[in-house]
């Protein structure tokens, strides 16, 4: 469990050292989202973008409803049902389907080290969304870690910005928005809970365009991109947000969201596996440096408004 000291004059408590679980679980999702790029990268091969991006959180929304009647869980406050639209907006709709679109025409590789920018996009929006209130160790680190990955990208060949890569960013972007604001809601409902309100609330919209899709492209796709698909619906879109909120809930979105930084050289790596992406030197460096930076501001105190 995490240790809190109370700071009575600021209104905020701050948390100080961290035991194992909410890195552990930080982890995890990381783990599991690290696969996304090369999985969305294969489906959409010989699926629509609008299939892969969309249908995956209609496949997700049907788990997310079977698992809330079994627990029988309660409906969400209605004052809440804004905060679940953000996050559907940014992590049931956002980031799927603007990934998507970008690797139709980028490898997953060079998608990954935009993807490196996640982190801080997270951290910033956690200020607004989340409450918190990182110190400048915590950004010093933060920066550190954002030039590592950019300094990564430089070595991978990323060179200007095609619509691909701002599609890209707007993911990362939107991405950003969801992890904040899902990270804050996990403090009243869970992290389990949170992304299954949120896929079940958010279906309704997404089913027209996603059935609109399969009409007019059909679902003809050989067995690689339906595997890929497959794990996107169920690892993605759906279990690795249980652990990523968790995480984000007990750890704090700002610190916990900084062990991102790992995530695209663990996607290098997926790549290189399944999709036979070569992995350079400047990998190997990169990693160091990178999970340098995570370990950190896994160090680094973030103050946190009281509810």
């Amino acid at each position: 469990m995490a240790t809190v000291d109370n700071a009575t004059e600021s209104g905020s408590i701050t948390l100080t050292r961290l035991g194992s679980s909410a890195p552990l679980w930080g982890g995890l999702g990381v783990l599991a989202f690290s696969v996304s790029l090369p999985a969305t990268r294969r489906a959409v091969e010989d699926l629509d973008p609008t299939i892969v991006g969309l249908g995956r959180a209609l496949v997700a929304a049907v788990l997310a409803a079977a698992l809330l009647a079994l627990r029988r869980e309660p409906l969400p406050a209605r004052a809440d049902l804004a905060r679940f639209a953000v996050i559907g907006a940014g992590v049931v709709i956002g980031f799927p389907i603007f990934s998507t679109l970008a690797l139709r025409d980028l490898a997953s590789a060079h998608a990954s080290v935009i993807v490196g920018l996640l982190p801080a996009a997270t951290a910033a929006l956690a200020v607004a969304r989340a409450g918190e209130r990182p110190g400048r160790g915590f950004w010093l680190s933060a920066l550190a870690g954002l030039i590592a990955v950019l300094a990564f990208a430089a070595t991978q060949g990323a060179t200007g910005l095609a619509t691909a890569d701002v599609y890209v960013l707007a993911a990362v972007a939107l991405a950003g928005l969801g992890y904040a604001e899902g990270g804050a809601m996990s403090r009243r409902y869970g992290g389990w809970q949170t992304i299954c309100w949120a896929l079940v609330l958010t279906a309704p919209a997404i089913a027209p365009f996603v059935a609109v899709a399969v009409a007019r492209e059909g679902l003809q796709a050989d067995a690689g991109a339906w595997l890929g698909f497959a794990y996107v619906a169920l690892f993605s879109m759906f279990l690795g947000f249980f652990a990523w909120y968790r995480g984000l809930a007990l750890g704090g979105v700002a610190r916990i969201g900084q062990l991102q930084l790992a995530q695209p050289v663990l996607t290098l790596v997926w790549a290189a596996l399944l999709l036979g992406e070569e992995i350079t030197v400047a990998t190997v460096v990169a990693a160091l440096a990178v999970l340098a930076c995570v370990g950190a501001t896994q160090r680094a105190r973030v103050r946190v408004s009281r509810p």
